[in-house]
């Protein structure tokens, strides 16, 4: 057993968050330690056998923890708990360290404002085609104490998020990337320097023969890595492919910039793998992507649509914007904390916004002194204009581009719930138009 190990053997834990990260860290934990669950949300379907374990908020304070596993979702300054989060922060973990303190794998860990979950599947996909014995877990969405059947040959290919870096405390990988950095999720972390020391973090623990990919061409990052002086072997990615390389990638997912940038992490990372030129190709040039990001649903009689439920930022809408022709942008939910759009006026002239949901008075805000844009109660109301206005002008190229550029929680569960309910509505309407 690891002196690491020893942290999360024979204690009394508390696991704070009952999502999939929090319930399957119960269920690491539980044969090697005295484990108590508790949620905000105490209305929440658990099932049974966890259910003994969850303690009403009265209970918490009867039992002295060892140790508290934080599930990403919990804002320390917000939650129920915050005054005891606040005296035990020390005592603080999370389901990261959890797994570092009992594996010793190889990991390579992605963080960044954009593109992680791209670079991550990309990166699986390359070795899952080489019969590599390759996981891909955490922010991605399967969590990383839930994989079972791990042997020394096991790669782990991890999504992390500022939120799961934040409060993580041993957590090393063999190989960790920093894609880019843009402000985002400040309403969580307060500032933007806040958010940067979070994903630095990823770099804190990183142990003799570890190796940091940075981007060479982010400015955020490289001025914190002059400030911070990291002792590790770190790597600058150049993300502005080479012709050499481009001549060998036909896949079309591959022509935005963003996805050359997430491409130029793998093909450095993928050196340390010894994989030949050819087979590395192959799967790059058979790679799909990712649903509901800068994915093109529909592409005939000079209609372009594109699925881009995944951007919460304008940084993260904001190539797509440069790239098309004859936008019609659907922009609407929840906006982060001082976000800009940092567009060029020129591209404006080439836009048309319609503005959903009820948070229609910040993009106002941003947006008034750049376009004209226009209100609309709901999605689908907004999608009926757009397509009256694309068959009034039937024989000019247009773009629908859902690139919701703000966090979906006023009515959706997720990014995911909200790309499903953009592509029934455009079957739907497609449909009632005849234009399929």
């Amino acid at each position: 057993m690891s002196e690491n190990s020893q942290i999360f053997f024979n204690k009394k834990i508390l696991i704070y968050g009952l999502g999939k990260s929090g319930l399957s860290s119960f269920n690491f934990l539980k044969n090697k330690n005295e484990v108590y669950l508790f949620d905000d949300n105490l209305s929440l379907k658990i099932n049974k056998s966890f259910k003994k374990k969850i303690l009403k908020f009265k209970e918490l304070f009867n039992i002295k923890f060892d140790l508290i596993i934080l599930s990403p979702g919990i804002d320390i300054k917000k939650c129920k708990l915050k005054n005891l989060l606040k005296k035990k922060k020390k005592d603080i973990y999370t389901d990261l360290d959890v797994f570092y303190a009992f594996n010793k794998n190889i990991s390579i860990t992605i963080t960044g404002t954009n593109g992680k979950s791209t670079t991550c599947k990309l990166l699986y996909d390359i070795l899952k085609d080489q019969k590599k014995d390759v996981r891909l877990v955490g922010n991605i969405g399967t969590p990383i104490l839930s994989i079972k059947k791990i042997s020394k040959k096991t790669i782990f290919v991890i999504e992390a998020s500022s939120y799961q870096l934040e409060y993580s405390k041993i957590f090393s990988s063999k190989f960790a990337a920093i894609l880019n950095i843009a402000p985002d999720h400040l309403e969580r972390h307060g500032n933007l320097n806040n958010y940067i020391r979070a994903k630095f973090k990823i770099f804190n623990n990183q142990k003799r023969g570890a190796i940091g990919f940075v981007n060479k061409n982010d400015h955020l990052i490289q001025k914190r890595i002059k400030e911070k002086k990291l002792k590790l072997k770190l790597v600058n990615v150049d993300t502005k492919l080479n012709k050499h390389l481009l001549k060998k990638i036909r896949n079309k997912y591959f022509l935005s910039r963003s996805n050359q940038a997430n491409l130029s992490f793998v093909l450095e990372v993928i050196k340390r793998f010894n994989i030949k030129s050819n087979q590395l190709f192959k799967s790059v040039n058979k790679f799909k992507g990712l649903n509901y990001r800068q994915k093109i649903i529909y592409n005939k009689n000079k209609l372009i649509i594109i699925n881009d439920s995944k951007s919460t930022s304008y940084s993260s809408s904001k190539e797509l914007l440069e790239m098309y022709e004859n936008i019609h942008w659907l922009i609407g939910g929840i906006p982060k904390k001082d976000d800009k759009l940092l567009l060029s006026k020129r591209y404006f002239k080439n836009i048309k916004i319609y503005v959903f949901g009820k948070y229609f008075k910040k993009f106002s805000k941003d947006l008034k002194e750049k376009t004209k844009f226009k209100k609309f109660k709901n999605l689908n109301l907004a999608l009926s204009t757009i397509f009256k206005n694309i068959l009034k002008k039937k024989h000019s190229n247009n773009t629908i581009l859902f690139s919701p550029a703000s966090a979906s929680f006023d009515s959706f569960k997720n990014f995911e719930e909200r790309g499903l309910y953009f592509n029934e509505l455009i079957k739907r309407h497609l449909n009632e138009r005849k234009i399929i």
